[in-house]
């Protein structure tokens, strides 16, 4: 028999070379946007001298899961992230789910929930059960959860903001259930530090907001210890952009800061650490997303151990629920979403989550429909029960590409979170803008990636369907909502004590004025006493103050990272010849109204048009139309760019355009972001020019705008 000369890694890339020459795609090693070393073949040298490699699930530092059996023992728990309209109609889709093979509860609250309003309020009559529930009172939350038995239900509540308000009706809730706050259980997300990073739910200024965060640990720690105080979350990071590296360090550094608030109130770090979760966002960097849940584990461990030296062993570990990626999801050929949100779930698996939610395929433009919600619920099932997938602890361990990528990971994110830790921490960081403007890169340069065809999504800037059906998309009646949720405000207002909600909420007041005593504790008096989430909200905005943020637009980011240079100097040679004629850029106002805080879409927007030669302004967030309408009177744009996430542009845009059309102005509007493409006619009927949806290539966008300022467009309907 023939022998086989040896081969080495010299030899085979001497072979690639000659194959990959052929194919004019000349690619072995390259690096990724946060500079990780990445190749095409992997051997056992990759594994040398990997510290990490040496350990076992349910072991310090945990790297290969926080449990020694991990799904063997019990899967994962199965989580849908859901609410709509009022709190009957989300109870009743809550107990469908649970019928369905769902484990626990998720609760996405409205807008103005989160921002602190009562239905009531002016400024949030287009964001009412829009987004999420409405929840102005411990009545609301009640019926939410009623044939709901809370001391058997796990329940998470993303909430930030009005934290301490939905925190505290939700214990009176179970109170006058008949469960005593120490058998709940659950998570309260209390991670206002990514708010200010990202999502833009925050009410109070940074430091207001760490002493209520802060508040309720101790709280949590001394009457709910089958409750999760805080779940420190990456997910929103990813969504606005951040790379892997970016959202794992970031996440990591916000813990750190929460356990140091802690510590300072007099806690010791046993006394809550172990109850500390996490929350991270699942993408389409398949081997990235599972070396970065591995690498969390190990990077908080070892964080933890060397900054606070815990005594329990429990104090160490991290554990995570996950959530796909919402920002992967496209409008155009929907159901590719299936796909997609199939094998970010599968790598949250392979990486170790204890918990998950599956992205519906409809909700890159709106709620998802019941039917909708089942196909995202059955690929969790199906994973579990059909795959073997839980058969086995850690499945890639050993994978020279896994460990050295996970070791990448640690290495690079940690360095992060030194720099992070050196500037004093992640409020301080913030306050610098230092990891907002780095998260604001890398949403630039993804979608220059996206835009220029570099990074091909399929059904959007390749192999498109030319044959796509419409789907059904779910519709919120907003007026019914407000009707709904005025009545019973009012039914709680005429019939509850009104001498013992303003003694309560004076006492919430004065312990914010003069920093005494525990506040989500008089906030659970208040709540008791049957005050408002919107009453609780505005007592400590009167004493703190409502915090804004300062808009500002990055430079130069998206035209450097786009590749197809020939076509971006035609589009900037355009708009040269426009200023040249007309002795002026031409001018866009870029804007969001209501309280949808998600600004990645409006400042990549901006910051494209920006690049381009746009002159451009970028309002503040959470406006009104009126506000709205002033600001573009007084801006002098050619045309005014409304962002949308959230549906509010079936409320706010045509409270806005009747405005503009009562007063014959001669600016134009557009709308871009989350928007049906059955809401497009009723848009441009009341006066919109254009209407960009989800998928948009910004290059093509600006120059129909161009287009359109030159020759005075107005809708074409």
């Amino acid at each position: 028999m023939k022998k086989f000369r040896k081969k080495n890694l010299s030899d085979w890339k001497l072979l690639a070379d000659k194959e990959l020459e052929k194919s004019k795609e000349k690619k072995i090693e390259w690096k990724s946007p946060d500079g990780i070393l990445l190749k095409s073949l992997y051997t056992e040298k990759d594994l040398e001298n990997l510290e990490h490699l040496h350990s076992f699930p349910g072991l310090p530092p945990f790297l290969r899961g926080p449990k020694a059996t991990m799904y063997t023992g019990k899967p994962w728990t199965i989580r849908q992230y859901a609410g709509f309209s009022t709190a009957e109609e989300s109870n009743k889709f809550y107990k469908d789910c649970l019928r369905n093979g769902q484990k626990g509860l998720s609760i996405a609250f409205d807008l103005p929930t989160h921002r602190g309003y009562d239905s009531d309020h002016p400024r949030v009559v287009g964001d009412v059960g829009k987004a999420g529930v409405a929840i102005d009172s411990v009545e609301d939350m009640k019926i939410l959860f009623d044939d709901i038995p809370l001391n058997d239900m796990s329940v998470s509540m993303t909430m930030n903001g009005a934290v301490l308000p939905i925190l505290a009706a939700y214990i009176v809730a179970g109170e006058e259930q008949g469960v005593d706050r120490k058998y709940l259980s659950g998570t309260i997300q209390n991670d206002i530090l990514k708010e200010f990073l990202v999502r833009n739910t925050y009410i109070y200024p940074p430091r207001e907001s760490l002493k209520i965060i802060s508040d309720i640990i101790i709280y949590t720690s001394k009457f709910m210890p089958r409750f999760n105080s805080i779940s420190i979350s990456g997910y929103h990071m990813q969504e606005a952009g951040a790379t892997e590296v970016q959202e794992l360090a970031f996440t990591i550094a916000d813990g750190i800061e929460y356990i140091k608030a802690a510590l300072e109130k007099g806690l010791l770090v046993d006394s809550f650490a172990p109850r500390l979760s996490f929350f991270f966002g699942i993408g389409m960097n398949f081997f990235m997303e599972i070396a970065k849940l591995r690498a969390a584990r190990y990077l908080w461990a070892k964080k933890v151990k060397q900054l606070f030296n815990p005594q329990n062993e429990k104090s160490l570990i991290l554990r995570t629920h996950c959530q796909t990626s919402g920002v992967s999801l496209t409008e155009k050929d929907a159901y590719n979403n299936v796909i997609r949100t199939t094998v970010e779930a599968m790598a949250a698996v392979l990486g170790g989550t204890q918990s998950l939610h599956t992205n519906s395929f409809d909700e890159a433009v709106a709620l998802p429909t019941e039917s909708s919600s089942r196909i995202a619920r059955n690929t969790q099932l199906i994973l579990q029960h059909e795959t073997n997938i839980c058969d086995v602890i850690d499945p890639l361990a050993g994978s020279y590409f896994i460990e050295n990528l996970t070791n990448a990971m640690i290495v690079n994110s940690g360095n992060l979170i030194d720099k992070i830790l050196k500037m004093g921490g992640m409020t301080k960081a913030i306050e610098k803008g230092y990891p907002n403007e780095l998260i604001e890169k890398s949403a630039l340069l993804k979608q220059a990636e996206i835009d220029s065809g570099k990074k091909v999504i399929v059904g959007v800037n390749q192999y498109l369907n030319e044959n796509e059906k419409d789907f059904e998309i779910l519709k919120i009646d907003n007026s019914k909502v407000i009707k709904s949720q005025l009545a019973r405000l009012d039914k709680i207002k005429a019939t509850r004590n009104a001498s013992k909600v303003s003694i309560a909420l004076n006492n919430l007041k004065n312990a914010a004025l003069n920093n005494v005593g525990n506040l989500l504790e008089l906030s659970v008096e208040a709540v008791r006493a049957r005050a408002t989430v919107g009453e609780v909200s505005s007592t400590l905005e009167d004493v703190f103050g409502r915090f804004e943020a300062k808009p500002k637009v990055s430079k130069n980011v998206y035209s450097n990272s786009f590749d197809e240079k020939s076509k971006l100097n035609d589009l900037k040679s355009s708009i040269k010849s426009f200023e040249n004629e007309r002795g002026r850029a031409p001018k866009i106002l870029v804007c969001k109204l209501g309280q949808d805080g998600h600004d990645r879409g409006a400042k990549v927007v901006a910051s494209s048009f920006a690049d381009l030669g746009f002159e451009v302004e970028l309002s503040k967030l959470f406006l009104t139309p009126e506000e709205l309408y002033n600001q573009a009177r007084n801006s002098a744009a050619d045309v005014v760019g409304i962002s949308s996430h959230a549906a509010g542009h079936l409320t706010l845009v045509p409270k806005f355009m009747d405005l503009v059309n009562e007063n014959n102005e001669k600016f134009l509007v557009i709308c871009g972001g989350v928007i049906p493409k059955e809401d497009y006619s009723l848009l441009k009927k009341k006066g919109v020019s254009e209407v960009f949806g989800p998928g948009t290539n910004l290059i093509d966008a600006i120059y129909k705008v161009l287009n359109m300022i030159k020759y005075g467009k107005k809708s074409n309907i």
